[in-house]
């Protein structure tokens, strides 16, 4: 049984619960594509399954239980673990963690609501939160408002494409893999920039 019967099954089975249940395992493992469940979610609506609003306000609370997760996930490895961790990284310096959670702490609210929409990071962004320490309340109001956003107009998109709910999947994997070649460029631009400094460095040295 591949992905989208799997989760088609669950959806019929389950109703807009099963969405929650798919939603909430797409924000713990994000390989899983959420721009294949909820439109699929949208069409199953259109189809009598479950009540549009269900399957918007299910598949929402699915997402802020799989970010909760990846919260705690990220409060329990805690700041100073991660500093452990990254000052054994090679290329990486205690100073690129400082700026970035600096630059966290100042815009960590933007970030988790933003992040909440863009592929790929908005399970991730979850986890710098928990390190963080964010208060909870608005981590998951902000959570729940990103999400709600990003469920709602996929979620509307696949039902009222019907039949063609796929088209969905489609243009938003354009995205993805867009997202996931600047991220790539940008860490290709960080470790070459710090080979060359490191390298002239040892010149300086010598």
């Amino acid at each position: 049984m591949n992905l989208v019967d799997w989760v088609t099954d669950l959806m019929n089975t389950a109703g807009a619960p099963g969405a929650a249940a798919a939603i909430a395992l797409e924000n713990l493992f994000p390989p899983l594509p959420s721009e294949v469940f909820l439109p699929l979610a949208g069409f199953t609506a259109g189809q009598g399954k479950m009540s549009l609003a269900d399957a918007i306000l299910w598949t929402t609370a699915g997402s802020v239980a799989g970010a909760l997760v990846l919260y705690w996930i990220g409060a329990l490895l805690g700041r100073d673990r991660v500093r452990r961790i990254a000052s054994r990284m090679p290329l990486v310096r205690l100073s690129d963690v400082d700026r970035t959670e600096a630059w966290f702490l100042r815009n960590g609210y933007r970030a988790v609501f933003f992040g909440r929409m863009i592929p790929v990071f908005r399970s991730l962004i979850s986890i710098p939160a928990g390190v963080e320490r964010m208060r909870l309340a608005p981590f998951i109001a902000y959570t729940a408002a990103g999400s709600l956003l990003w469920n709602t107009a996929l979620i509307l998109a696949g039902y009222l494409l019907g039949d063609n709910w796929h088209l969905v999947e489609q243009y938003v994997g354009i995205v993805s893999k867009v997202v996931l070649v600047l991220a790539g460029v940008a860490v290709l631009f960080f470790v070459v920039s710090r080979l060359v400094k490191a390298r002239k460095a040892a010149r300086t040295r010598s």
